[in-house]
């Protein structure tokens, strides 16, 4: 018999969090997160999970052994941006089994219509973050990039026998810098540049300038955001999220790998972040941080050698004029310069076409597919 336990003791948590080392402890394609991170990310202190509004953790339980989690939740925020009442689900990990994955996702189902919702999607990113979106439905040997999504197959098989159906797919790109890429760009680019009057600047991340910087950031991505039914899961970030991201990703960012273009005011009009692929380090720490996995880390940090392009945004008066061609081409010579083998652009949303073809102008392949479900309420 399974038992669904909302989460509400430390222990009960801890169940939540150790569940995946558990289930991968025998796949060599997952990668551990480190855990006292992991632990602030679904209390809240690093997400905006429950300032966005009302969310519980559940694990499953059978003959007293945890077998499942899952994480439901509402984004207010988002829902009044776009007029919507619509919940989300997260975290989602279970054994192989259809009748743990009945009994979660049917709590799912129940909390979600219990708080008037109208829909259910996942898997998606608690809000304030960029990562766990949809579950991977192909390429299933290969790591993946920081802050990606890695599952077993089978994931997509109790999902769908749960009555969801898709709902959109997400995209990574991946490129092998060359110097055919650069070369290809070396004389467009700097005409493209001078002809609509831009810049590109790298972002400066010390702590006087780091806050103008993201607020340039937000800016660029209020006015380059469209408020269609397409992007209908996304809103501009608060400064409260913004906050957030930034105190997140600084402490590992690579200034070689974000940049902001401006006009020739100085105005801000697109932006990009790329992060090295963090899952290189961590994939030999097994979620520790101690003196030995620290020294894992000073010494695996040096070697790694794929980088994650996150997001790109373009300002809509700047569209088409070379902008995102000219961050791609910048942090592609940056990438050769530092021995990166591998540039992964994601997640690309199957809607954004401008995205999709443009990743693919400058060498980029389809190497994964991640898909978000959806169940009528």
């Amino acid at each position: 018999m399974i038992k669904i336990i909302k989460v509400e003791t430390d222990q009960q948590l801890e169940e939540f969090i150790e569940l995946p080392y558990k289930i991968y402890k025998d796949d060599p394609w997952w990668v551990p997160p480190l855990r006292k991170e992991y632990k602030k990310y679904i209390q809240g202190k690093t997400s905006d999970v429950f300032n966005a509004g009302p969310a519980e953790l559940f694990i499953a339980e059978r003959d007293g052994k945890t077998v499942g989690r899952i994480l439901v939740g509402i984004n207010e925020h988002l829902n009044a941006y776009h007029g919507v009442k619509d919940s989300y689900f997260s975290q989602y990990e279970a054994v192989d089994d259809g009748e743990v994955a009945k009994a979660l996702y049917d709590t799912a189902k129940k909390w979600a219509k219990e708080h008037g919702s109208n829909l259910l999607k996942g898997p998606f990113s608690l809000p304030g973050g960029e990562d766990n979106r949809g579950f991977l439905i192909d390429n299933f040997e290969d790591w993946p990039m920081v802050q990606n999504v890695y599952n077993p197959p089978y994931y997509n098989e109790q999902v769908l026998d749960n009555d969801f159906i898709k709902y959109r797919d997400c995209y990574a790109f991946i490129a092998e810098p060359s110097e055919d890429m650069i070369t290809r760009y070396a004389k467009i680019i700097p005409y493209a540049m001078k002809k609509y009057k831009f810049r590109v600047d790298p972002i400066r991340l010390d702590k006087e300038h780091l806050p103008q910087e993201a607020e340039d950031i937000r800016q660029i991505i209020e006015q380059g955001m469209p408020k269609t039914e397409e992007w209908i899961d996304f809103m501009p970030p608060s400064k409260d999220e913004v906050k957030i991201i930034t105190e997140a990703i600084a402490p590992l960012a690579d200034k070689d790998f974000i940049y902001i273009a401006r006009n020739e005011e100085g105005e801000p009009i697109a932006f990009n972040i790329a992060m090295p692929d963090y899952n290189q380090v961590l994939l030999h720490m097994n979620g520790k941080m101690n003196p030995w996995s620290l020294l894992k880390f000073l010494y695996y940090k040096r070697k790694m050698k794929r980088l994650r392009v996150f997001v790109l945004f373009v300002i809509p008066s700047y569209r088409n004029k070379g902008v995102t061609q000219a961050i791609y081409l910048i942090a592609l010579k940056k990438a050769m310069e530092k021995g990166y083998q591998e540039v992964e652009g994601s997640t690309i949303w199957d809607h954004n076409v401008d995205m999709k073809n443009d990743i693919l102008k400058v060498g980029g392949k389809l190497n994964k597919t991640y898909r978000i479900y959806k169940f009528s309420l």
